[in-house]
Order: structure tokens, then sequence, then C-alpha cells
């Protein structure tokens, strides 16, 4: 697969350090607002060419899917770029700012015909089926809790209404796809309590996902703390404790009376990140146009999630759609 790389961010360099290892991955050409720093790039991982330019990317007609990295404000503008230029994509998460945008995305790479998928990593990671193989040695599963937090007073992106900032988007994301993923995505009703930071964002939440079968997941996500990153199922005949949410790294198994049943360390990976561009370079040689592992309405259904509570909250970000 022919890749474009869509913005040089931080992101950008820690996704790509791996992937340029990949055999089935061609690092064809990056693009930046400043040309150095494409250069820049280009030479650290191997890219063919550089541009000073997004629109010079979309415009060659070597790439085949555009890895789009840039703040969160800007996905829904890049990837409808890529899309009218005949640009597969795959962006970071999320997806979009709202529900609206996403569903607009799904319909361009529709009507064009191209893949389009969100790079959530722990969708595609091993550890998925894991989790969920896992949870068949402790019985009838009732609740679940995760949490996910980092520390991060000092990040512009986070606290910045205008870049989509604030706990939510960035990091409780992986707290519901969490819960979706190993509980299912059917919420009967959303709980949650909120503190806004003083530009106006979510700094810290709490959510309580309750379900018609009246399971319970509660997840719980701060941009001024480090947690644990744990997510803990359980069922009744035991329950089953992930280290690290955002990049599982092995699962327990215990006995409804503490005991340690057993235990598995998730495969070796090259950084995790690999996953979703080799599914993307599988779906293009299939002629496939979505993601298995996420698909498009799975990601839209996370933004409507994600849509109400931040209207609970009354968090609109500026220039968002009316609606």
């Amino acid at each position: 697969m022919k890749l474009g790389v869509l913005g040089t961010g931080s992101i950008a360099h820690t996704v790509i350090s791996g992937v340029c290892r990949l055999e089935e991955i061609q690092c064809t050409a990056v693009a930046a607002r400043d040309l150095e720093r494409a250069r820049a790039f280009a030479g650290e991982f191997g890219f063919r060419r550089a541009y000073g330019s997004y629109l010079e990317l979309v415009e060659d007609p070597e790439v085949e899917l555009i890895y789009i990295t840039t703040p969160h404000a800007l996905h829904f503008e890049h990837m409808m770029l890529c899309l009218d230029h005949g640009k597969s994509v795959l962006c970071e998460k999320p997806f979009t700012l709202n529900a609206v945008q996403a569903r607009l995305v799904a319909e361009k790479a529709r009507e064009k015909g191209l893949y389009a998928a969100e790079a959530i990593w722990t969708r595609y990671m091993p550890s998925r089926q894991m989790i969920n193989r896992a949870m068949e040695d402790i019985g009838r599963a009732w609740t679940l809790s995760a949490n996910l937090s980092y520390p991060m007073p000092n990040k512009k992106r986070i606290h910045d209404p205008a870049l989509g900032g604030g706990a939510l988007l960035d990091i409780g994301i992986y707290g519901l796809n969490f819960a979706m993923m190993h509980f299912g995505p059917d919420f009967a009703r959303v709980d949650s309590s909120v503190l806004l930071t003083e530009t106006g964002v979510d700094g810290t939440e709490s959510l309580t996902c309750v379900y018609p079968d009246g399971r319970m997941a509660v997840l719980h996500h701060s941009v001024f703390c480090r947690s644990d990153r744990k997510g803990i199922i359980h069922g009744d005949k035991g329950y089953l404790v992930v280290e690290n949410i955002n990049n599982p790294q092995s699962i327990a198994v215990y006995d409804k009376d503490d005991h340690l049943l057993y235990s598995e360390e998730v495969p070796p990976q090259i950084n995790g990140y690999e996953y979703e561009f080799l599914e993307a370079a599988a779906c293009l040689k299939d002629g496939k146009l979505e993601s298995h592992s996420m698909p498009l309405e799975e990601t839209i259904h996370v933004m409507e999630v994600m849509d109400a509570l931040r209207k609970t909250w009354g968090l609109r970000y500026p220039g968002e759609e009316q609606r």
C-alpha cells in the first residue's frame, strides 16, 4: 500500500516509526504546512517525497491511502479534501468533532467508492479478541470498570475548545470503545458527571453506561492525573483484569474467591499501530471499503454518544455545525 501522511506532529512520529518497518507499506509521500518539516520527516522515515502543502499530497497520483494526523478540529476538512481527490483515508481518533461530520465523511467515502476508517488502535489489536475469549471463563459478565487518565496540564490542544480539546475526545473515547468492544455498543442510557476546565472543555468525567439487560460499565477519565489505566470485567464466576486499556499488555483471570486462574501476555508487537495499517492494506487489496474492526457505523455511533454527553455538559466547540 502506497502511504501518504498528512501532518507531521508527535503522533505521526510515534505511529510511523513502527509502520515504516512493515513490508506491506510503502512510505510514499508526506505533507506538512512547512516544507522543511515535511522534508525532515521524510528523511527520518524514508518517504520518497515531501510536500509543503496538503493539496500537493492529495494530488500525488501514486498515493493510495492518506493517514491523517492533524488536530481533531481539522479531521473533517482534511478527510473531505482527500476523498474529493480520490484518496482513501485512515484518520486518527476522534474521527471528527461530531456525528454530523462523521456521517458526511461516510457518505462521501461511499459515494466515491473509497476506503475510510478511524485509526483507534485498540479496535485493531489482537488483545481485543483475547479479552473477549477470557470473558468466557468468568461466567455471566455483569459490570465493567475502566479508567484512563494522563496529566496534561500544559498541552494546548487538550485545553483549547477551538482544537476540539477535552478529556472525552482525546482519552475518554478509549474508555467508551473498551466498553463497546466487550459489552456491546447499545447503551440504554449514559449518565455522567463532569468537571469543566477554565477554558470550558471537560477535564475530568465519570460515565455510567447502563445496558438494557442490566449490565453496567463505569468509566473514568481525566487530564489532571495519572491513573492505573486498568480495565476490569466482573462476572458471576470470577473477574478479569486488563493492564492498560489504551494498549493492553496482559490479561489476568481470577475466580470469585480471588484466586488467579491464569494470566496471558499480549503477543509482541512493533508499536501497536501496525494492525490498523495492515488491515487498511488488506482491505484496499481486496476492494473492501470499510474496516471490519471499526466499521463507519460504529465510528458514527461513538460520535453520537460523545455528542449526547457534551450536550448535557453544555460543551460545544467553535465552528461546529448547528444541529
